[in-house]
């Protein structure tokens, strides 16, 4: 222990670098006969943390050998308690494959989740903005448990949580710190690589631990801790969240388990269905443009949100700039002038408000028989559920390795705290399940060989496993992000030919919906199949971009004037 000159000479001195690291050595020097020894511990209370302490509590293996404790800020007891109004859903959901639901099963935590508050996905239209190619997916292809249970559930994150939670009532053995803050984390001897970490806590309690866990979201101290770096970039888009209502389909139509997402130049939208009368938006599009739609009144929000899945991309940047310089000058636009707004454009498209194309409220349910391609497109939104529209910005952020080493050995990543992405493709949560999945199994398997849970040995096969398999994800998602945030002739052309012959290739598309989670046959399979095409789509981009300069202008102008001829003779796409 350091005498009473040195620990006040680095009191004084503490601002300087070298001298910080003096006084927390003192600090975790002071502390080491008050630590209280946990082999796991998870820092973070979101569900890849709740996750991996009911898959470790509910292991045989590792419930009688290892002591657990998960550490959360907030109050745990609130989202244990979580009871909403009937009909009211949360802003924040999720779709879990039937991939993670099967791990959810199998660790006993899937029984605890209200079921009434889940909807099993059945079909999901996937569209351009620009040029209308559209793949379909159902999950009667794959056929199985998908074509009984759907190819994913949508789930809110707070429902997901709570059974997580009560779930854990029923292991004891796990220890749930709540309303606790960490406030360092450190080591309890000079020899850094070999001592186990320190977790102070804002209670004064110590826990030295054989494994630390970060589950804490993307700015996690546990990753600052162990020194591990990341990559990544922020997008230059936010997401707004919102619950909708609408009217139930239609006697003629099918029941409302149809997602909906169309890719627009700002970003995508989609629309995922949780009721008959509900469903959930996300709705990706640039800061600017989403600070004035939630600035405005509401029904102008639910009008526009109509717009975005029917008017073509051109009629929209419109109506963006009228909304921006409503806002602009201090008078936000009404929901009334929108409406003139809007059917002044669909007349000019030649849309009858009667067609399925129309986005302009009607106030009636729908009657007699529906039109063939009525589930070509959502039930139109007529009111948004008070208190759900917000928004929250988009970035891609990776770490550059999920374990520690040296001064960070015995910590481990997962969950946001390892990876952040892109929400188009409903992946970020069940990518977090998985890592809980395999985590929780390599430590398991390490238990019955009678090795240490927070070695290099333990953590290994970890790290192996998933981190290639994300990686390959992320990457696939954010280069379909950047292929349709643009509306070049060129790489419109491209994506629009990969997207209408994929899908007439349906042992490929169910291949994509295997590899994504759909079948829970495929547990260990990854995205390659997708991955590939998306990467094969984006180097055939790539490309043409670089090929532009080097063609004749006359061969580009004349692929420009057929794609006109064809737009003048959909009517939905002619313009004034």
């Amino acid at each position: 222990m350091l005498s009473r000159s040195s620990a006040s000479a680095c009191f004084r001195r503490s601002f300087h670098p070298a001298l910080r690291e003096c006084s927390r050595r003192r600090i975790a020097t002071a502390n080491v006969e008050n630590y209280e020894d946990v082999d796991v511990v998870i820092v973070g209370g979101g569900p890849a943390g709740l996750a991996l302490a009911s898959a470790l509590g509910s292991s045989p293996t590792i419930q009688n050998n290892l002591s657990i404790a998960l550490i959360e800020a907030g109050e745990l007891n609130k989202i244990k308690e979580w009871a909403p109004a009937a009909g009211a859903i949360s802003n924040r959901v999720s779709s879990l494959t039937n991939a993670s639901q099967d791990f959810l099963k199998r660790i006993g935590a899937w029984n605890a989740v209200e079921q009434g508050r889940t909807l099993g996905i059945d079909d999901m239209q996937v569209w351009d903005g620009v040029s209308d190619a559209r793949i379909s997916f159902s999950a009667s292809d794959i056929g199985g448990e998908a074509a009984r249970n759907g190819m994913s559930r949508m789930t809110e994150n707070l429902n997901l949580q709570r059974g997580l939670l009560r779930h854990l009532e029923g292991l004891p053995q796990v220890q749930l710190l709540q309303k606790t803050k960490v406030q360092s984390i450190t080591r309890n001897s000079n020899e850094e690589e070999q001592s186990w970490p320190l977790v102070h806590l804002d209670n004064g309690r110590v826990l030295r631990s054989r494994l630390l866990v970060g589950a804490d979201g993307f700015n996690s101290p546990v990753r600052s801790f162990a020194g591990i770096s990341s990559f990544g970039w922020s997008y230059d888009t936010q997401a707004i969240v919102a619950t909708l209502e609408h009217h139930p389909r239609g006697a003629f139509e099918g029941p409302n388990t149809t997602a909906y997402q169309r890719f627009l130049p700002t970003g995508p939208i989609a629309f995922l269905p949780f009721s008959p009368t509900v469903s959930s938006l996300v709705w990706s599009t640039r800061p600017h443009i989403a600070k004035a739609l939630l600035a405005s009144d509401p029904e102008v929000l639910s009008t526009m949100i109509n717009a975005a899945f029917r008017l073509p991309s051109f009629s929209l940047k419109y109506l963006y700039d009228r909304i921006l310089e409503a806002q602009a000058s201090g008078f936000p636009i009404t929901p009334e002038k929108l409406q003139e707004e809007i059917q002044f454009r669909e007349k000019a498209h030649s849309i009858e408000p009667s067609s399925i194309y129309s986005s302009l409220l009607r106030r009636g349910s729908p009657v007699g028989i529906s039109s063939p391609d009525s589930q070509d497109l959502p039930p139109i939104v007529t009111s948004l559920q008070p208190g759900t529209p917000a928004s929250f910005p988009l970035r891609f952020n990776h770490a550059e390795e999920y374990i520690g080493e040296g001064r960070g050995s015995r910590t481990v990543l997962v969950g946001d705290a390892a990876h952040t992405v892109h929400p188009l493709a409903g992946q970020g949560l069940n990518m977090g399940l998985s890592d809980v999945e395999c985590l929780a199994r390599c430590l398991e398997n390490a238990v019955l060989r009678g090795g240490d849970v927070g070695s290099p040995t333990a953590l290994l096969p970890y790290t192996q496993e998933r981190y290639l398999a994300n990686h390959i994800l992320m990457a696939a998602i954010d280069k379909l992000h950047k292929v349709y945030t643009t509306d070049a002739e060129p790489v419109v052309w491209a994506r629009s030919v990969g997207v209408e012959v994929l899908n007439e290739l349906d042992s490929i598309k169910a291949a994509i919906m295997m590899s994504a989670g759909a079948d829970v046959k495929q547990l260990g399979a990854s995205w390659n199949v997708s991955a590939d095409f998306i990467r094969n789509t984006s180097m055939a981009v790539d490309t043409l971009n670089a090929m532009v300069p080097a063609l004749s202008r006359a061969v580009l102008g004349g692929i420009g004037k057929l794609i006109a001829q064809v737009s003048e003779q959909d009517p939905k796409s002619k313009a004034t």
